[in-house]
C-alpha cells in the first residue's frame, strides 16, 4: 500500500503496530485498529468447537456492545487456544489493559490471537506493548500496513482491499485486511480479517449485510479443508461520513453490501493465492444442478480434494478425479449428463472423455488461475468455489510449523 492510497482510509479510525517479543525482533506481532468515538460492529466467527478464548471473548462482546466497540487489538504467534483458565484471564486482561488506555469499557474491546495452538500466551509481553502501541496509532498508511504485517503467520505477503461507493450524495470508504495461507476451510470465518467503513449503518443492518457477503466470499474458499479454532471476521463502521444511517435494506444499504462484497472477495481470493505452497488459483464453477445448495455441496466437494488439488499441482489434465469427486458429493447428480471445461477446454462431454489437447490443456492448467467448469444437467443451481493447488511445499511448512 503507497502513500497515494491515504484517501482510502476510512475516517474515524487510527493503525498502529509494534513488536513486543512473541515473535524475535523486528518482527510485528501485535497490531491495533482504535476508533476516534463509539463505532458499530458485526462479526462472524468459527465454528469450529475447539475455540480460541478470544474468540469466545469477541462473541460475548459483540452481543454486549455492538453499537459501542472502540478497538481491535491482535496477536500472532500464538493462537491462546487450548489455555484453560489461563488463557481465559490473559484475553480479559489484555481487554482490559487496552480499555483502560484509550479511556473505555472492557467490553467495548476485540481481542484477536493467532499461531500455535495449546502453548500459553506471555501475555505480560502484550500488556507491556499496549500503553506505546496507543500512543502509535494513528490515521497514515504505514500504521494500516503495519497492522497488516502483524497479523501474519504463515503468509507470504499482507492481504488487503478498499472499495468506495457514495450513499445519500456522501463517499464511503471500506478497507479491509486478512491473514490466512493454511488451516483455511469453508465453515466462516477460516482466518482473520477486519473491514473498517466510515458509513453510518445500524448494528443490525451491518450484521446482515455481513453474513450475506461471507457465503460467497470467505465460505466459499479452501486451502486444506481445515477450520481453524481461531477463525474470526469483524467489520467496524464508524458512520463518519455523515452520511444517512442505513436502517433498512433500501438502494444505499444495497450500494454498501455491494461494496463490502468487493472488499471481502478480494480478501477471499488474496487467501487462496497465497495458500501454503500454493502455485495457483482454481476457480470451481458448478452449474446445471437441482438447487445452488447443490451445486456448492459439488463445488465443495471438488474443490477439497486432495486429488484433484494434486492435478492442478503438476497441472495434469485427469478431468477423471473431477468427475470422481462430484460423484462422492452426495449429491444425485446423473454422470451421463456431465461436461468437465478445463481452462476453458471441453475434455469431458456426457461422462465420457471428449478429444482435447493434452498440451494446450496442460500449458493452461500452467496459469496462475484456471478457470474449471462443470456442467451437471440442465437445473438451474450455480456455485462458484474457489480452491490452490496442493504442492509438496505444504508438508514443508506444516510438518514442522510448531519447532
Amino acid at each position: 500500500m503507497n502513500t497515494a492510497s491515504l484517501n482510502a482510509l476510512p475516517r474515524g479510525f487510527r493503525f498502529a503496530a509494534t513488536n513486543c517479543g512473541l515473535r524475535k525482533a523486528p518482527n510485528l506481532d501485535l497490531g491495533l485498529i482504535v476508533s476516534d468515538e463509539e463505532v458499530t460492529a458485526a462479526g462472524v466467527f468459527t465454528q469450529n468447537l475447539a475455540q480460541a478464548a478470544p474468540v469466545v471473548l469477541c462473541r460475548q462482546h459483540l452481543r454486549n456492545a455492538a453499537s459501542r466497540i472502540r478497538a481491535i487489538i491482535v496477536n500472532s504467534r500464538n493462537a491462546n487456544c487450548a489455555t484453560g483458565e489461563a488463557g481465559v484471564a490473559a484475553a480479559e486482561t489484555t481487554s482490559q489493559a487496552l480499555a483502560r488506555e484509550i479511556g473505555c469499557d472492557a467490553e467495548q474491546i476485540f481481542v484477536c490471537s493467532t499461531g500455535v495452538i495449546g502453548l500459553p500466551l506471555p501475555v505480560e509481553r502484550i500488556l507491556n506493548a499496549v500503553p506505546a502501541l496507543v500512543k502509535a496509532a494513528d490515521r497514515t498508511v504505514e500504521g494500516f500496513s503495519g497492522f497488516t504485517r502483524a497479523i501474519m503467520t504463515t503468509d507470504t505477503r499482507p492481504k488487503w482491499a478498499a472499495s468506495r461507493c457514495t450513499l445519500s450524495g456522501r463517499t464511503i470508504r471500506l478497507l479491509g485486511c486478512a491473514k490466512g495461507a493454511g488451516m483455511i476451510h469453508p465453515n466462516m470465518a477460516t482466518m482473520l480479517a477486519y473491514i473498517v467503513s466510515d458509513a453510518a449503518i445500524a448494528p443490525r443492518l451491518l450484521q446482515r449485510a455481513l453474513n450475506l457477503t461471507v457465503r460467497g466470499t470467505f465460505n466459499s474458499i479452501t486451502v486444506d479443508g481445515d477450520t481453524s479454532t481461531n477463525d474470526t471476521l469483524l467489520a467496524l463502521a464508524s458512520g463518519a461520513a455523515a452520511n444517512r444511517t442505513i436502517t433498512r435494506p433500501d438502494a444505499d444499504y444495497r450500494r454498501f453490501l455491494t461494496a463490502l462484497e468487493n472488499v471481502c472477495r478480494s480478501l477471499a481470493l488474496q487467501i487462496v493465492a497465497d495458500g501454503e505452497g500454493a502455485t495457483r488459483v482454481i476457480e470451481i464453477e458448478v452449474c446445471g444442478a437441482a438447487s445452488d445448495d447443490a451445486a456448492r455441496q459439488v463445488a465443495s466437494t471438488i474443490a477439497g480434494s486432495s486429488l484433484v488439488k494434486t492435478m492442478f499441482a503438476g497441472a495434469d489434465p485427469n478431468w477423471g478425479r473431477i468427475l470422481a469427486a462430484a460423484g462422492r458429493s452426495g449429491v444425485k447428480i446423473d454422470p451421463r449428463r456431465a461436461n468437465i471445461y478445463l481452462g476453458g477446454i471441453l475434455t469431458c462431454r456426457g461422462g465420457v472423455e471428449h478429444a482435447f489437447s493434452e498440451r494446450e490443456v496442460h500449458r493452461r492448467m500452467l496459469r496462475d488461475f484456471v478457470p474449471v467448469r462443470v456442467e451437471l444437467g440442465p437445473g438451474r443451481g450455480r456455485a462458484c468455489m474457489w480452491t490452490c493447488d496442493f504442492t509438496a511445499d505444504y508438508v514443508h511448512i506444516n510438518a514442522s510449523y510448531r519447532t
